[in-house]
Formats: structure tokens, C-alpha cells, sequence
């Protein structure tokens, strides 16, 4: 997805579509909501994600860029808490990875990503 399109998408979102979809995203199978501090207001925010279980972490396709402020944010504070069909994580290690495959999500998902053009992902590893 082109970087400008992206944006219009994400500010549609971020204004209509997570608002309905909101309470919703913590209990739905391939999503999560992602609760991260801003870099420089300090602020908490809640952000709708695809989040993948994958080992002993966590794997997030980056449906916006490596660029979107929330990716941006949990990387400054080297983690972030998930809640994920239920339960509340608390999650660290942040790694960007590129992966042209999509192996890193589960099957169903990947033709998805790939027509949307998705090839970023975030993994974050569960604190202890």
C-alpha cells in the first residue's frame, strides 16, 4: 500500500471504523488492542492491531508501516501491553522484521496481507 493511501486509511480508521470496532478488537481471533505511551505528550493510547501468538511473543502485521506512531511509540518504550482474546500482556523486546513470505503469521491471513501489500511485521517477546 502507497505510504499516502496508507495515511487515508489509517485516519479513516483511526476516526470511524476503530471507534465501532473498538470493544470488540480485545476478543476477536487475529486482533488485539495495543495500549502504548506517546514519545512526547506522555498520553496512553489504545490501538486496534492484527496480533499473532507466536512462540513465546507476539507478532503484529504493520497494516500502516514501520512508520505509524504507534509502532514508533512502543519501540521509544521498548515494549507495550496487548490485550488478546481476553487476557493482558505485557510485552518487550521490540524487533521490526521484513518478511516477504508472511511466515511469521498464520496461514489464513497471509493472501490478505500480501493483496493489501503487507511485508512488516513487529515481534514483541511476553515479560516474564
Amino acid at each position: 500500500m502507497k505510504q499516502s493511501t496508507a495515511r487515508r486509511v489509517a485516519h479513516f480508521n483511526k476516526r470511524f471504523t476503530n471507534r465501532v470496532t473498538g470493544p470488540l478488537v480485545p476478543h476477536l481471533p487475529g486482533f488485539g488492542l495495543v495500549k502504548h505511551v506517546g514519545r512526547k505528550s506522555g498520553r496512553t493510547y489504545e490501538t486496534p492491531v492484527n496480533a499473532f501468538k507466536r512462540g513465546d511473543g507476539f507478532v503484529f502485521a504493520l497494516v500502516y508501516g514501520a512508520e505509524a506512531q504507534w509502532v514508533r511509540n512502543v519501540i521509544a518504550a521498548g515494549g507495550c501491553e496487548l490485550v488478546h482474546r481476553g487476557h493482558t500482556y505485557r510485552l518487550t523486546n521490540p524487533d521490526i522484521v521484513h518478511d516477504e513470505t508472511r511466515n511469521m503469521v498464520p496461514a489464513f491471513p497471509r493472501p490478505i496481507l500480501g493483496l493489501v501489500g503487507v511485508a512488516d511485521f513487529l515481534r514483541l517477546s511476553v515479560a516474564p
